[in-house]
């Protein structure tokens, strides 16, 4: 299993330079890659092409949202991005969710799976650099793209049956959040994986993110991350993973404990099937982090 940590954004006046040292620190770790969500501050494409240019280290999006951008310009942006970071990028994409999309974008979320898959019909070859011409319900395009950067792996945010179908025929897998070990096993993996071997590709990449705390209390570390992560407990998206976790919050998803229990834990990602683990570290961070390059190592 890979090994990867998630950026939080900085706060500090120059939030470039202070991402450049965290990702030259995580080159520095041994970790293998590091990622960047994208809500509603910084860009995370273009922070990661001005504050990732230089370091040996794959990035990734965890996720650009697919409705406000057509997918021949994002195809465009990331491709650009890809040919700054010297073919380092890994870009993550998502529907992002209903509340978001109408209420604060303007924009229908009617049959999400179907724009993911009109989307994802122009992304991919445009991405490559071939040419495109095609005619959806929802999305057209008709072009050829000369940027620089073409081929990069392509991660579909898929929770749902139809588009975990799609990470794993289409996509190149996909980018979990909020999604547990047993949730991972019985659902995610065999899904993904099935689409993928009946389509004749290679397995697909299952990049699992949790939050993650080395503790001696993990009790108060649930209650904390139940606190900072309480929003995704309503989502319905992230709500549908939880539950079929069996799960009440996100406290219960995430993986804290002891040194040995943490370790355990993200042991066990690996053998439900995930192929990439991304720490979302909080509470002791040198603690936690120690832990996480140690579990990386074994």
């Amino acid at each position: 299993m890979r090994f990867g940590l998630m950026l939080n954004e900085p706060s500090g006046q120059d939030p470039f330079a202070e991402l450049s040292d965290r990702i030259a620190q995580a080159v520095d770790d041994g970790f293998d890659s590091a990622w960047m969500s994208n809500i509603f501050g910084l860009d995370a494409l273009t922070t990661l092409a001005v504050a990732g240019r230089g370091h040996a280290i794959e990035l990734g999006t965890g996720v650009v949202p697919t409705y406000p951008r057509h997918p021949a310009v994002l195809a465009q942006q990331a491709m650009t991005v890809n040919a700054a970071l010297g073919g380092r990028l890994a870009l993550g994409i998502g529907l992002s969710h209903q509340i978001v999309i109408e209420n604060m974008y303007g924009y229908s979320f009617d049959r999400p799976a179907r724009h993911m898959k009109e989307y994802l019909d122009v992304l991919v070859p445009a991405s490559r650099g071939e040419q495109v011409k095609y005619t959806g319900d929802t999305l057209k395009a008709n072009l050829r793209l000369t940027t620089p950067g073409a081929g990069f792996p392509v991660l579909v945010a898929a929770l749902g049956p139809r588009m975990l179908k799609l990470a794993g025929t289409v996509a190149d897998g996909t980018v979990l959040w909020m999604t547990g070990p047993k949730t991972v096993a019985e659902h995610i993996a065999p899904t993904i994986n099935a689409a993928a071997a009946e389509a004749g590709r290679e397995r697909p990449r299952i990049v699992c993110t949790l939050p993650v705390s080395v503790t001696d209390d993990p009790d108060a570390a649930r209650a904390r991350a139940n606190e900072i992560f309480a929003v995704y407990g309503q989502l319905p998206s992230y709500r549908a993973m939880l539950d079929r976790e069996g799960a009440a919050g996100p406290g219960d998803v995430a993986i804290v404990g002891d040194e040995s229990a943490v370790r355990a834990q993200i042991e066990g990602l690996a053998e439900a099937g995930a192929t990439d683990f991304v720490a979302a570290i909080f509470g002791d961070r040198e603690r936690t982090r120690e832990v996480v390059l140690g579990a990386s190592k074994s």
